[in-house]
């Protein structure tokens, strides 16, 4: 059994490495971060480098599906910034994915090479002000018209709705009380007449804004619903195969890189700050937080990413994403939170990353799936006592 990362990872790691010190300096960061800011030009530059087709196939143009190597990628821009690791996850996994298992083949051949060279992004609809985790319960309709759709209704938390392509929302298509069975995801262009965006102030997560959606009789053409004719009325069976598992991943790659970037800084200003003449690297107390916060690390990057190997070699994973999501995801804020106390009062000041790193690791046992919601399908899910 061996769990060591194969060349190709290493050398990818390597390069956004080079990428992120080059293109993404801290300065820069948090700069984005206090304008909630999209930097356009440098997301632009990185679908340069190809990794916007790890999901996508060789001949739309990318590099053909790797999961594990999408999650290295999300991981490591996280250790700077969500800015840029979030609308990379709205490309190459809400966009890729989706498109890649449920769209049309002329869906496909028109939107794929946009994602590979990083030119499309899509945010998600399904969240609205009265439904969260239950989805089959949304309340946004779209109405078919001949060769038009034209949806009304609310969005809630769509995050990134201000800076995509597409805002990718499920919809209901029939009465209420089929429930799952008249669900459809449609693409709608967020300039289209009859849609409004309004930013939603948060904590942490800047550069792709979390905003609320109206759609007031907006129309679309029909060759926008995802998987066409045969998407119309399937929307929950689509939801459940490309969305929601790796969704759970995506989140639990963006806690393991927070959480990366709060242990690094954290372990370096042990070294840095002195008291009585000495580091305080040399209290036990400290060191001992240092270990259990490693520690943590560790076994959430393990998670993640056998979590992600499954996934990728197409074998069932529905428990285990829930289980990296949840510890990676609680690991991440106790680690970062744990970071603050180290630094002390720095710890709580904007002019050090970790108080940028305690907001970010607020949110990500919410998104994707709370742990509530995670340790019930764990449950749920689980065949076995063991």
């Amino acid at each position: 059994m061996d769990f060591s990362e194969p060349d190709h990872i290493r050398q990818l790691r390597a390069t956004l490495q080079r990428f992120i010190d080059k293109e993404m300096p801290r300065s820069a960061a948090a700069a984005w971060d206090r304008d909630n800011h999209f930097p356009r030009e440098v997301f632009q530059r990185l679908g340069q480098l190809g990794v916007m087709g790890l999901t996508v196939p060789e001949e739309h143009g990318g590099a053909g599906r790797n999961i594990v190597a999408t999650m290295v990628v999300i991981e490591e821009l996280s250790r700077r910034s969500l800015a840029v690791s979030v609308p990379y996850i709205m490309s190459a996994c809400y966009a890729g994915m989706n498109l890649v298992e449920c769209a049309t083949p002329e869906q496909q051949q028109r939107l794929l090479p946009r994602v590979a060279d990083g030119s499309l992004m899509f945010a998600y609809g399904w969240t609205e002000p009265d439904v969260g985790a239950d989805l089959a319960s949304v309340k946004t309709r779209a109405e078919r018209r001949g060769d038009q759709v034209v949806v009304n209704g609310a969005k809630r938390f769509c995050s990134g709705a201000s800076i995509c392509d597409y805002i990718y929302a499920l919809v209901r298509t029939g009465p209420e009380s089929a429930r799952h069975k008249n669900l459809s995801l449609v693409l709608i262009p967020p300039d289209t007449p009859g849609v409004t965006i309004t930013p939603i102030e948060s904590m942490g997560m800047k550069g792709a804004a979390t905003t609320d959606v109206l759609f007031d009789d907006v129309t679309i053409p029909f060759t926008d619903v995802m998987g066409g004719e045969a998407g119309w009325n399937n929307g929950w069976s689509m939801l459940m195969g490309a969305g929601l598992d790796v969704e759970k991943l995506e989140v639990a790659a963006i806690g393991v890189g927070v959480a990366r970037a709060a242990l690094q800084d954290a372990w370096s200003y042990v070294y840095e700050r002195r008291q009585f003449g000495q580091p305080i690297a040399s209290h036990q107390s400290i060191q001992h937080k240092l270990a259990e916060m490693k520690t943590q690390l560790h076994a959430a990057t393990l998670v993640l990413y056998q979590a992600a190997w499954l996934a990728d070699n197409h074998r069932p994973c529905s428990v285990e994403t829930s289980m990296a999501k949840l510890f990676a995801t609680e690991a991440a804020r106790a680690i970062a939170l744990e970071a603050q106390t180290i630094l002390g009062a720095y710890g709580y000041v904007k002019d050090f990353d970790t108080e940028r790193h305690v907001r970010d690791a607020l949110l990500l046992p919410i998104i994707g799936g709370s742990s509530a919601i995670q340790r019930g399908n764990i449950f749920r899910w689980s065949k076995t006592t063991i």
